[in-house]
């Protein structure tokens, strides 16, 4: 098989054309673009890719097979132990994120039990096979343009890694970092005074691990901000990350 030199070409802004990388004159002006650039850059913020680098037929194209990520699905992953918070700033998230024209799809754990997942127990199989579902589902609405809220204790990071890949990797992992003794002074249920008086087998945290996510998108610490604090936290993120635009920019 023959090989073919690849020549990296630039672009010469004040001469009109491209040139390869090696024979550039000295002091001119070039302009260049990589891949990464043109996804993370361009198409990802709903930038029009300029006519050197791309004829307009062809930008135009780009952007449609490749809409901007404020007009792509998301799904908002909350983690964290029984009692870290994750409903209540989920619920408070739905109403911020409406202010930005997301509408949300929300999946809460015990809902999610009765449900989707009825006649599942707590072994770790059938844990991995909740969170399968769960991240199965909500990839499927990311996939198809829209916005899911998951609050689950998610306790094991193989299933939440499989959940991120369900959405393509358009996933924000919200970890709910609290320390246990605050969860157990929240427990209006007493599910962690069972636990730990051996009515409850397998509880997260107790007598079952919790493996904390290694790079989360967010991690809150619930003892010391407040719902409001934390959904500020989450939105700042979601700025950051072009998934929704500032308010006004709509």
């Amino acid at each position: 098989m023959e090989m073919v030199d690849f020549t990296q070409m630039v672009y010469l802004p004040d001469e009109d054309r491209y040139c390869p990388v090696d024979e550039v004159p000295d002091g001119a002006r070039t302009a260049d673009i990589w891949g990464t650039q043109v996804r993370e850059n361009y198409l990802a913020k709903g930038q029009q890719l300029p006519e050197w680098f791309s004829r307009p037929v062809v930008a135009e194209i780009l952007n449609e097979t490749n809409p901007p990520r404020f007009r792509q699905g998301v799904t908002i992953w909350f983690t964290g132990l029984s009692g870290s918070g994750k409903s209540t700033i989920a619920h408070a998230l739905v109403e911020r994120l409406a202010e930005f024209g997301r509408n949300v799809s929300f999946l809460d754990g015990d809902e999610i039990r009765t449900h989707l997942s009825k006649g599942l127990g707590f072994s770790r199989e059938d844990r991995d096979a909740n969170i399968n579902r769960v991240g199965y589902v909500a990839g499927l609405v990311a996939q198809h343009g829209g916005t899911t809220l998951c609050s689950v204790i998610s306790p094991y990071r193989g299933p939440r890694d499989n959940a991120r890949k369900f959405s393509r990797g358009n996933f924000v992992e919200v970890y709910c970092d609290t320390p246990i003794e605050v969860c157990e002074r929240r427990d209006v249920k007493g599910l962690y005074a069972k636990a730990r008086a051996g009515q409850i087998k397998g509880f997260t945290g107790v007598d079952d691990p919790y493996e904390p996510p290694l790079n989360p998108e967010v991690t809150l610490d619930t003892n010391t901000l407040s719902v409001q604090e934390c959904v500020h936290r989450i939105i700042d993120k979601l700025l950051e990350l072009g998934y929704i635009l500032p308010q006004g920019h709509i």
